[in-house]
């Protein structure tokens, strides 16, 4: 289970700062707090008013231990002119619970268990808690590349309900999905504009928010190829980071070893990355999952579509590329010239 959410009354740990220390950004105190949501990159802070909870103004940024205003402005997400431009008239329940609960009902605003729990990604479970058997339970490893993603995709994608709004309310979920339907019968991702610098991606087609590895993985020759999101990760829990089933250094191995079928089509892992065993820049996701995905302020996460994105594109799209980002002190004309020596690849693809 992803723990997301806690109650501190039950869990007096789960809030990460010191809020008896003062900032003019925190307007509430410990007994304001009804859930805290998050802990690896930041943690929101929930209150509740009557049958809805509502974010509070103020969101820990866990890498740099600093308070961050927290509020969806204008011109940002989709459904932000559907609601006040207040924090408190902004119910998580139409915003947020969908994808950190099981069974919420829109009715009710009641939900069958707050966090990403077993029914969540394997549907209904009382027939199989009874007697164990395939038939009665969803196994995503056990149905079409498809609907084993859709699992994920529910909540690791931005989008829009088909229907809205529902029960009166803008809903920024895909109410009523439940796996092993068709997620396109009740979500609509949000789509890229070619050339155009959206909210929520850049103008070559990755996304530079969170929470949107499924509108990037989408797009990918992976996808296509019927390669899921368990391929990689393991959502029980590893010891890797993003629960990845092995290391970030040698999880893309498991298929794409040096002269693979699926690629690289060289002899050596190095030949291919032109950087030294051991060294960041010789790991697959240095060039092919750079960090260009905002968490918060400046901590960013990894890119999904798996694609190279040469600095021409950065220099003609704004789109950050893996080059420079690593290269700091370097300029994206000296990237293009560097991958033009490079004679494994083709220059009309990482040399214009």
């Amino acid at each position: 289970m992803a723990n997301v959410i806690r109650d501190p009354k039950v869990h007096p740990d789960a809030i990460i700062p010191d809020l008896s220390k003062p900032d003019p950004l925190v307007t509430f105190t410990k007994d304001d707090i009804a859930f805290t949501y998050g802990s690896k990159w930041k943690q929101r802070y929930f209150t509740k008013v009557g049958d809805d909870y509502f974010p509070l103004a103020a969101q820990w940024d866990v890498t740099h231990k600093r308070w961050a205003r927290y509020f969806v402005a204008d011109n940002t997400d989709w459904w932000v002119p559907h609601y006040p431009a207040d924090n408190m008239k902004r119910p998580t329940g139409a915003l947020f619970d969908g994808c950190h609960s099981v069974g919420y009902d829109v009715q009710t605003k009641q939900v069958v268990e707050w966090n990403v729990g077993c029914e969540k990604c394997h549907g209904p479970g009382r027939a199989h808690a009874a007697a164990p058997a395939r038939a009665n339970i969803f196994n995503p490893a056990r149905v079409d590349p498809v609907h084993a993603s859709d699992t994920c995709l529910q909540c690791h994608t931005q989008g829009q309900p088909l229907a809205n709004p529902i029960a009166g309310r803008y809903y920024d979920w895909p109410v009523g999905f439940r796996v092993g339907l068709n997620l396109k019968d009740f979500w609509k991702l949000e789509e890229p504009e070619p050339g155009k610098t959206t909210f929520t991606h850049f103008a070559e087609g990755s996304a530079h928010k969170n929470r949107m590895q499924g509108n990037d993985f989408v797009q990918s020759l992976m996808y296509t190829r019927g390669v899921t999101c368990a391929s990689c990760h393991d959502v029980h829990g590893t010891e890797h980071n993003a629960d990845l089933r092995r290391p970030a250094a040698t999880v893309c191995l498991s298929c794409h070893a040096a002269g693979s079928a699926n690629g690289p089509h060289t002899k050596t892992i190095e030949q291919h990355t032109h950087h030294k065993a051991g060294s960041a820049g010789n790991e697959c996701v240095a060039c092919h999952m750079p960090k260009i995905a905002q968490e918060i302020g400046d901590v960013m996460v990894r890119s999904h579509t798996f694609k190279f994105i040469p600095p021409s594109a950065t220099e003609t799209l704004r789109v950050p590329n893996a080059c420079i980002a690593c290269h700091t002190d370097r300029s994206n004309a000296w990237a293009v010239e560097t991958l033009k020596s490079w004679p494994e690849f083709s220059p009309w693809r990482v040399g214009n």
